[in-house]
């Protein structure tokens, strides 16, 4: 039902951010529809068990992640899905279980796919001094996981993890460090569900580091597009 929430009054997490979470969780599964209007406010603080500053301060939050919009005399409105901010790492945290699994890392492969060859090819070209030697401490970390007689799953997406987003921090480009960020947030999932198991593709991932460390850009754009091909990731190739 439209606008149908649980108290949380009692929660241990801050007020209003639980409450964006259940609201926006409302819009991302569609039992808040796009261009719905919510509860006034007096009927959703009943339902929440909370007060009106709480309730602004989570419609202001999600107002800023695109999801919902205020007007006076109209009331909060869902905005068109257009607008939401997917690179949003809070939303894409509070998406969790609430999309298909398969078309949701499909969409994330889509997202590397665009972009993540390129940053291989700046951070080959302008990744400091500093940042190539933690980007070789953190391969050798890869090394050492990837060897050990049982693979520790825990181990290696905290690495594999960390390899990706150095490779963001060191293109150069400012707007590139977004993306490392959201890594962090998605990354864990996308690999525990799209990776062979027990798989580390260890030889694909020195390929790209190899030609980072080389300075060796369109070996390294190449090796990082061969890395993020679909049938590398247990997942449907795109027709």
């Amino acid at each position: 039902m439209l606008g149908s929430f649980n108290s949380i009054a009692g929660s241990k997490r801050s007020l209003h951010v639980q409450v964006a979470r259940e609201i926006a969780r409302g819009v991302l599964s569609g039992d808040l529809a796009q261009g719905s209007i919510l509860p006034g406010e007096m009927s959703l603080c009943e339902q929440f068990g909370i007060s009106r500053t709480a309730l602004r301060e989570a419609v202001k939050l999600l107002t800023s992640k695109g999801l919902l919009e205020s007007r006076p005399k109209v009331g909060t409105r869902v905005v068109d899905r257009a607008y939401w901010n997917f690179l949003d790492p809070q939303l894409i945290e509070w998406m969790d279980g609430l999309a298909d699994t398969d078309e949701f890392c499909a969409q994330f492969l889509g997202l590397r796919r665009a972009i993540e060859p390129e940053a291989c090819a700046l951070a080959a070209t302008f990744a400091s001094a500093e940042q190539r030697i933690e980007l070789s401490e953190t391969f050798q970390e890869m090394v050492d996981v990837a060897s050990e007689p049982e693979l520790d799953v825990g181990k290696w997406l905290d690495v594999d993890m960390r390899f990706h987003s150095l490779i963001f921090n060191a293109t150069g480009n400012d707007f590139y460090l977004p993306f490392g960020n959201i890594l962090t947030t998605m990354f864990i999932n996308f690999i525990a569900y799209s990776s062979e198991e027990g798989s580390t593709c260890i030889n694909e991932h020195r390929e790209i580091y190899e030609a980072i460390m080389a300075g060796n850009a369109d070996k390294a754009r190449q090796a990082s597009a061969s890395h993020l091909q679909e049938t590398k990731h247990r997942l449907p190739v795109a027709s």
